[in-house]
């Protein structure tokens, strides 16, 4: 929705405003610091750092709404695409990033 009438006028209950829990994942075991970063989040690298598991792998877990939405990991401060996303689009702020449909 881009304007305020139209999200004035939506049902509070209409598919658009749901958000649903997505799991993030990124292998890199040599890292000090993973952060995923998207248009979810104003790209703000501080807003979502990942937690390292055990395996190495670097976990979040983010309440998105239905639509697609583009994003990017990064690690030790390098925006890094996700080799297992849906998608890469043409970014703005960092060139690439990785997509990801929530329906």
């Amino acid at each position: 929705m881009n304007t305020v009438l139209e999200r004035a006028t939506a049902s509070p209950y209409s598919a658009k405003n749901m958000a649903k829990p997505v799991n993030f994942y990124y292998p890199s075991p040599e890292a000090n610091s993973v952060s995923l970063v998207g248009d979810f989040n104003d790209w703000n690298p501080n807003s979502l750092p990942m937690q390292r598991r055990v395996d190495g792998w670097w976990f979040i877990q983010v309440l998105l709404t239905h639509g697609h939405h583009h994003y990017l990991f990064l690690v030790d401060g390098t925006p890094t695409l996700d080799p297992k996303a849906t998608g890469t689009v043409q970014g703005d702020q960092y060139g690439k990033a990785s997509m990801i449909a929530v329906s």
